[in-house]
């Protein structure tokens, strides 16, 4: 289990994220506290507060998804 924190800065940058990983057959959680959304969701991911770092969780090994998500880490 991969676990790492995202920050988006507008809803431009959660539509490129959300097309990211879309790519990938692998299951993609987002949230922070509480709340936890479908990452591949964009109606998921834009209903969170995202004014501050979400806590992004996936179950794969493949290094190619962190180097493609990198410009959202936080």
């Amino acid at each position: 289990m991969q676990q790492m924190n995202v920050k988006f800065n507008d809803v431009d940058q959660i539509r490129q994220f959300v097309n990211i990983i879309d790519k990938y057959d692998v299951d993609f959680d987002l949230g922070a506290g509480q709340r936890i959304v479908d990452a591949k969701s964009i109606l998921g991911v834009m209903a969170l507060d995202f004014s501050g770092p979400l806590r992004l969780r996936y179950d794969s090994e493949d290094v190619a998804i962190k180097e493609k998500i990198m410009p959202f880490l936080c």
